[in-house]
C-alpha cells in the first residue's frame, strides 16, 4: 500500500488545481469527476437552483470549496446557501445543501467519510444523485435514503422534482 504525500495547508491552499482537490489532514484528494454523465448532470442540477435563486433566496456554487474542520476542506460538486453570497472566497459556514453526483469510480466509504464531514459541520441537507441508476439519495445522521416519491427536499418550499432533470 503506498503512503499518501503530506502536503502543508498553506501549499493546499495557495495551489490552483484542476479540477479541485478536497484536503483531508494533510493530504490532497482528487475527486472523480469529468465524465459526460456527472458533467451533465452537475450542470442541469445547478442550473434548476440558479433559475430560482432569487424566489428562494438561495445561492449555488459549483465545486465550491468549504473547511469543514480547521485542517479539512471538502468540494462538493454543488453547494446552495441561503440568503446573500458570501464574502469569504473559502466557505467556513456550513450551506444548507450539499450535492454529490455519483461516479461509476466512487467509493462507498470515501462518500460515506465525504457525507460524514459535511452532517458534522452542520450541513443541513446532503443529496447524492446517481445519473447511471437515476437515482437520488438524501443522506442524515441515520443513514443514506433513497428518495422514493422522486421529489429530493431541502424544505417545503425548495424542492427538486427528479422528473426535472432528465438525467
Amino acid at each position: 500500500m503506498q503512503s499518501a504525500t503530506m502536503t502543508p495547508l498553506s501549499e493546499y491552499l495557495s495551489t490552483s488545481y484542476r479540477p479541485d482537490c478536497d484536503y483531508l489532514d494533510g493530504v490532497v484528494l482528487e475527486r472523480n469527476v469529468g465524465e459526460r454523465d456527472h458533467s451533465r448532470t452537475q450542470t442541469l442540477l445547478a442550473g434548476y437552483f440558479l433559475s430560482r435563486e432569487e424566489r428562494w433566496g438561495v445561492r449555488v456554487f459549483t465545486e465550491q470549496r468549504i473547511q469543514v474542520r480547521p485542517t479539512r476542506f471538502r468540494v462538493p460538486d454543488i453547494c446552495v446557501v441561503l440568503g446573500e453570497t458570501p464574502g469569504e472566497q473559502t466557505f467556513t459556514s456550513p450551506p444548507l445543501l450539499c450535492i454529490e453526483i455519483l461516479s461509476p469510480s466512487d467509493r462507498l466509504g470515501e462518500m460515506q467519510d465525504r457525507v460524514g464531514d459535511y452532517l458534522a459541520f452542520g450541513v443541513k441537507h446532503v443529496w447524492l444523485v446517481n445519473p447511471q441508476t437515476r437515482k437520488a439519495f438524501v443522506c442524515d445522521r441515520d443513514g443514506l435514503h433513497e428518495v422514493k416519491d422522486g421529489v429530493l427536499r431541502a424544505s417545503s418550499e425548495i424542492v427538486l422534482p427528479l422528473s426535472e432533470i432528465p438525467l
